[in-house]
């Protein structure tokens, strides 16, 4: 089914509604490797990534006849799966830095290092294993930052933390990414 035509997506909403396991399989298997995806960058391990995805899919079930179909029914899936991994991190309480002071560890050579690479190199399964490296308060922030595009201010309400603390749990969670990425590079020499 193309799920790029409303007419189809419609359809296979208010089949879903109506029970039709056939076509909650087929949303579930349409959907399912690109919100694991999601929530592996905000897990600490595939099990964990697949009982987010779980809880997020059983989300999504009971609150699908609150789609409108205005908008991809996929990123009306995303924000419901993100939301599910942000509230599984928010109940886990993880402890996130609150520091309005940043402190800057590297080198001067160590940034200018960083800064001659051409980071088009990089693979991006690489990026996101540094990714995976951070402490679960800076991956959080920063996953929420960079790649799904709240505000601090945003981040700050959903996970219960001040915006100064967003602020320095991403501004650490970045300068955490170099130091890793420069330790790649100079232990596969990488240039």
């Amino acid at each position: 089914m193309n799920l790029s035509n409303k007419e189809n997506v419609d359809k296979l909403v208010k089949d879903c509604i109506k029970g039709k396991q056939k076509s909650q399989k087929m949303l579930y298997e349409t959907f399912y490797g690109k919100m694991l995806a999601v929530c592996m960058r905000y897990a600490n391990d595939t099990n964990e990534a697949q009982d987010i995805l779980h809880d997020g899919f059983i989300k999504v079930f009971l609150n699908l006849k609150k789609f409108k179909n205005k908008g991809s029914l996929e990123g009306w899936i995303r924000r419901i799966i993100i939301n599910n991994a942000i509230d599984y991190i928010r109940n886990k309480k993880i402890f996130f830095v609150d520091e309005t002071e940043y402190n800057i560890s590297e080198t001067v050579q160590d940034e200018e290092y960083l800064q001659n690479i051409e980071f088009t190199k990089v693979k991006a399964e690489i990026i996101i294993k540094l990714i995976q490296k951070l402490t679960p308060a800076y991956k959080t922030v920063f996953n929420m930052y960079v790649i799904d595009e709240y505000t601090h201010k945003e981040i700050a309400e959903k996970l219960n933390i001040s915006i100064g603390t967003s602020k320095s749990n991403y501004f650490k969670a970045k300068q955490k990414i170099k130091e890793f990425y420069l330790n790649y590079i100079k232990n596969n020499n990488i240039e």
